[in-house]
């Protein structure tokens, strides 16, 4: 049996409300909350007792986005999935979705089961799959009912990279048709990759090769263009739409109309398009290899159009897309040409401390950080209430969060197995103090207790705001 657990005296925060309440956990399950000076409470008897007075204690974060271990132009990203979860828990996230992919003329089968061979054992945190469509044809759209059926409920669809993972328009109507049929979630990455190849192409021939040319070619018409397809086609479909990655103020406006007419479309955007710009991908010596990502990071007016559509919920998530390579040896194969550069950042540890020190800087409010972060990911995904939230019948997976507490954002400090911080030097107010993983400590007062093989796979319903 596991130890019976209260935590005392903090301040819940879920995306529904704030209320002072101590929290009741058995079997690694939340049981019980009630108000802290009530005479309920006072009669909880516990085996251990976390005192969260003058903190916040708050759902364990859903990162829906990561790519742990990701093979990506001839290296593979640096975290496994035992540095990456661990790194993960530091941060405050008890839940992470990654990608498994398909390799082209392979079944969706074989990539999901050598995914779950890469992370079973090795996860610190709860996990589950998406999978990656690398190959439309008529046998992986039957195998798209199946992955459904075993709880992997969303496919990933790319209008990128041609030659990789690219998907034409007929490809991706077909998914899209399917996923309306099994109620799958299709993601896309909204980029025009045929169009984008030809700027490289044409950048590359001009000797512009430096990291800041990688933002220059991946033109923020071409993320707009993409995305205005990709929501026609699911129209044409009758499918839900999720948009991975939103990091242009054009891409924002083509979602708010769509959802302005009640088209079930989603987006996400991440931290790194929110508090990073384009003059990191311009710092000198190559240093802006360190931000290559697609999208791209954007010029810095886009940042307010991103911060808008998540306060009026045009924008619906925030993810990391942590796909991490190191600067020495794997950033370092674009040197000279900037299409080489792995496209990929680290950002899985600090998501809840950058939202949090978003609410701090007055760009959103306390419980629209735990909706964006924790709770609409898991309705999203399908694992609420099972996941981000605090309420009977829960997991047991909650943060106790300081948000007095002061940090310094530093690749001498991080905990993922990654040679830079993205963040290096940034100042943030609120840190985590402890973290529990269905009623497991995994972080105890800033000391780590967790084990790789403590978290489990999850399979998951699918998406619940269409039901």
């Amino acid at each position: 049996m596991m130890p019976r657990t209260v935590i005392r005296g903090g301040l819940v925060i879920t995306a529904a409300e704030e209320t002072h309440a101590d929290v009741l956990i058995e079997d690694e399950k939340i049981v019980a909350l009630a108000a802290s000076d009530s005479e309920c409470a006072r009669g909880w008897s516990a085996d251990r007792i976390i005192d969260a007075t003058g903190k916040y204690v708050i759902p364990g974060g859903v990162d829906p986005h990561t790519h742990m271990e990701m093979p990506f132009g001839g290296t593979f990203a640096a975290d496994t999935f035992e540095t990456g979860t661990r790194a993960a828990a530091w941060g405050g996230t008890t839940t992470i979705v990654d990608f498994a992919i398909q390799t082209k003329g392979h079944a969706l089968r074989e990539g999901l089961d050598a995914w779950h061979l890469k992370a079973g054992g090795n996860c610190a945190i709860d996990y589950g799959f998406h999978m990656i469509l690398s190959d439309v044809d008529q046998g992986s759209l039957k195998e798209m009912d199946l992955l459904v059926e075993e709880g992997v409920t969303s496919f990933k669809l790319f209008m990128a990279y041609p030659g990789v993972f690219y998907s034409d328009d007929g490809q991706i109507l077909r998914a899209m048709q399917r996923g309306a049929h099994n109620g799958g979630l299709i993601m896309m990455h909204a980029e025009n990759g045929i169009a984008i190849d030809v700027l490289v192409e044409q950048a590359l021939a001009e000797g512009r090769t430096d990291p800041r040319y990688h933002g220059e070619v991946r033109k923020a018409l071409l993320e707009s263009e993409a995305t205005h397809r990709a929501i026609q086609l699911a129209r044409v479909a009758g499918a839900p739409l999720y948009v991975v990655h939103v990091s242009a103020e054009e891409a924002v406006a083509e979602l708010t109309q769509a959802r302005d007419k009640g088209l079930p479309v989603f987006g996400e955007t991440c931290p790194q398009y929110l508090f990073l710009s384009t003059d990191n991908l311009a710092e000198p010596d190559f240093e802006g290899a360190k931000y290559v990502c697609s999208t791209p990071l954007r010029p810095r007016e886009h940042q307010a159009a991103l911060w808008r559509g998540l306060r009026t919920n045009d924008l619906q998530v925030v993810s990391t897309d942590h796909c991490p390579f190191c600067f020495s040896g794997q950033k370092e194969l674009g040197r000279g040409d900037f299409s080489k550069i792995p496209n990929g950042m680290p950002g899985v540890e600090h998501r809840m401390d950058l939202l949090h020190q978003a609410v701090v800087d007055g760009h959103i409010s306390r419980r629209r950080w735990i909706e964006i972060a924790c709770a609409t990911p898991a309705r999203m995904f399908g694992l609420y209430p099972k996941k981000g939230t605090i309420a009977p019948g829960a997991d047991a997976d909650v943060v106790i969060y300081d948000p007095g507490a002061e940090q310094t954002l530093s690749v001498e400090t991080h905990h993922m197995n990654v040679d830079y911080s993205a963040y290096e030097g940034k100042q943030i107010t609120g840190q985590v103090r402890t973290v529990l993983s269905r009623g497991t400590t995994v972080i105890d007062q800033r000391e780590y207790t967790g084990r790789a093989g403590h978290g489990r796979y999850v399979p998951r319903a699918t998406c619940q705001y269409l039901s």
